[in-house]
Formats: structure tokens, C-alpha cells, sequence
């Protein structure tokens, strides 16, 4: 019998579509969502994610090898829809039977979902959702599931709250729909809050990023361990030409020079240099390396520190197990105690 049989309940139609005995997503945190950690999160109960942001075809097909050799568990792969390789990356996970690829970064390009969904090895298709009106949209166009994050989430950010996100879009669209809720959740309380409303489940990043399992380097997991919510800024755009994505990070001398690198990009598409999608692209390339100086090479001073507001709640280092087990409990508490 399970210990947490309300929460349970209330997550059914979420770990039925995941294949997990939970339905909490971890989210795809570049360099930090590996084989290790998403095998870890698979083999607890949860449900892992690869990230493979800015990975070649070659490397995401070794990725998945690996992950497959550390758990026979089902979990996804997060795809950035702007890859210029999009479609050889979807290759590479229909090879794999992966069952689920999460498509993130921007709306999908033609055919991507229909490559995904109609291969040999046929996945599930997750798509992030900022708006009412493009949820109804993806979800028209073949999307099986949707996560509304909200901007107190880490790395890319949309400009609305949660909680709001959560009004907003779950009565509309949870009755008939998959609907997972990111951002801020670093409570079992607030995952009780958000099933109650309507959502099959839940996806969280930062409280995942300082689990044992996870390759961070020491250094990073400490600047977590000392931060404060509101240490996890958003970055800011300098020029209107060149949209760029939010992305809330702790605050260090990498958010200084991002901006600096901002403008640099901007002068050279003034100059005519490169023109606006190699300028996006240039920027993706800037937070790809930034991230792995300071998750990787544990360079917390020019690194990018990509955390979500929830950062304040991560104050020791735990097995991913004990993580999902004390979010699980919090939950059944909390829907206990209603």
C-alpha cells in the first residue's frame, strides 16, 4: 500500500503518461541534467530528462546509451527547437526508442512534431506553453502534453509568474489535457497546491541540480547552498534587435559580462556581420560555455550560475531518492491536512 495515496491519485493520469511510478519531471538543466542524474531521478521513481542543448547528433546518441545502461526505466530528451541538427538529433532519439522528447526554446518547426510522433519507434511530444492561446495552439498541432513554467524558474524565462500561469491556463485546458507546472516548486506543499488545481504533475530543476547524484562541481552546489531567492536575477537585454530569452541565474561577474556580450553581437549585426538567427544562435553559444565553466570547471565567478527562485530552499547536498520522497510526503501532508 502506498504512503501517499492522495497525492498519488491526483498525479494518476501524469505517471501513466510518463511511465513513472511519480509524475515529477526533472527539468533539463545543461551539463546538469546527464546520465547520471537523469538515471538517478528515473530509477527513484521520478522521471529523468537529458538535456542535450547544444550537443552534436554523436554525442546525444552516446548520452542515451549511457543513460540506458544505468536504468531500464523510461525517460526523455530535451531538444532546443532552434538546433540546426533538430532533425538528426530527433533521429538519433527514435534509434533509442526514447519515449518522450521534450521540445523547448521556441515553437516548433514544421514537421518536428510529426517527425517525432510518426517514426518507427514513435515518442510522446512535451511542449512549453507561455501562453493560453499557444498551449491551445501546440496542442492542436499534435503536442500530447504541456508545461507551463513560470519566470521564477532557472535558465530561460518567460515574463509571467507561476502562479498566475497556473489561473490562467489550468481551468481551461487540465480537464482534457496533460498539464505539468513548473517554476518556483521547491516545497511538496506547492506540488499539493497545483494538482489540487488541476495539473497531472509537476517538473522541477534547481531542487534536483544539488543532489548527490548530480556531476555539479562542489563549487556550484555551494553557491546554491548559499544563495537567496532573490540572489536569482533575471538577465537583462540591452538591444530590442535582438530578442533574447531571459535567463535568471545567481547573480556574479558572468551576468556583467553577458551583457557585455550582448552588445558585441548587436554591433556586429549593425555592422552586417552576421545576421539575426546567427545572432540568436551566438547567444545560445555564450550561455552553453558560461554554464559549463561554472557547472563543470566549478568556475563560480565567470560562470553562469542558472537557478530558479526556489534556490533558497536547496541547502544540503541529499540522493535523489531522499528528494522525491520528503516532495511526496510534503504533498500528501499538505492534502492531508486539507
Amino acid at each position: 500500500m502506498s504512503d501517499t495515496p492522495k497525492t498519488d491519485a491526483l498525479m494518476a493520469r501524469g505517471a501513466d503518461f510518463l511511465g513513472s511510478k511519480y509524475a515529477i519531471l526533472c527539468g533539463a538543466m545543461s551539463w546538469v541534467s546527464e546520465r547520471n542524474l537523469v538515471s538517478a531521478i528515473s530509477n527513484a521513481g521520478g522521471f529523468g530528462v537529458i538535456a542535450c542543448g547544444a550537443m552534436t547528433p554523436e554525442l546525444l546518441d552516446t548520452e542515451i546509451a549511457e543513460t540506458k545502461s544505468l536504468t531500464d526505466k523510461p525517460f526523455g530528451v530535451n531538444l532546443i527547437t532552434m538546433h540546426p541538427q533538430l532533425f538528426d538529433l530527433i533521429a538519433v532519439c527514435e534509434k533509442h526508442a526514447v519515449t518522450h522528447v521534450v521540445l523547448a526554446g521556441g515553437i516548433p518547426p514544421k514537421g518536428s512534431v510529426e517527425a517525432i510522433k510518426g517514426g518507427k519507434n514513435p515518442a510522446k511530444v512535451i511542449c512549453f506553453a507561455p501562453t493560453l492561446a499557444l498551449a491551445k495552439k501546440l496542442l492542436r498541432s499534435g503536442a500530447d502534453a504541456l508545461v507551463i513554467e513560470g519566470m521564477e524558474a532557472g535558465g530561460h524565462i518567460g515574463p509571467v509568474s507561476t502562479s498566475v500561469l497556473a489561473q490562467e491556463m489550468l481551468p481551461d485546458l487540465s480537464a482534457d489535457h496533460l498539464i505539468f507546472v513548473a517554476g518556483g516548486i521547491g516545497r511538496g506543499s506547492a506540488i499539493a497546491g497545483y494538482l489540487e488545481m488541476g495539473a497531472c504533475g509537476v517538473q522541477l530543476g534547481t531542487r534536483f541540480a544539488c543532489a548527490t547524484e548530480s556531476i555539479a562541481h562542489e563549487n556550484f552546489k555551494k553557491a546554491f547552498f548559499r544563495a537567496s531567492a532573490r540572489e536569482a536575477v533575471a538577465s537583462v537585454q540591452v538591444d530590442a534587435r535582438l530578442p533574447v530569452i531571459p535567463v535568471r541565474a545567481l547573480k556574479n561577474k558572468g551576468t556583467e559580462e553577458f551583457t557585455a556580450t550582448q552588445r558585441e553581437i548587436a554591433g556586429r549585426l549593425d555592422r552586417e556581420e552576421i545576421a539575426m538567427a546567427e545572432a540568436q544562435l551566438q547567444v545560445e553559444h555564450y550561455w552553453a560555455g558560461a554554464l559549463r565553466r561554472a557547472v563543470i570547471d566549478g568556475d563560480v565567478e565567470n560562470g553562469s550560475l542558472m537557478a530558479g527562485q526556489s534556490v533558497g530552499m536547496v541547502k544540503e547536498e541529499e540522493p535523489v531518492a531522499k528528494i522525491i520522497a520528503t516532495l511526496m510526503a510534503e504533498s500528501e501532508d499538505a492534502l492531508t491536512r486539507r
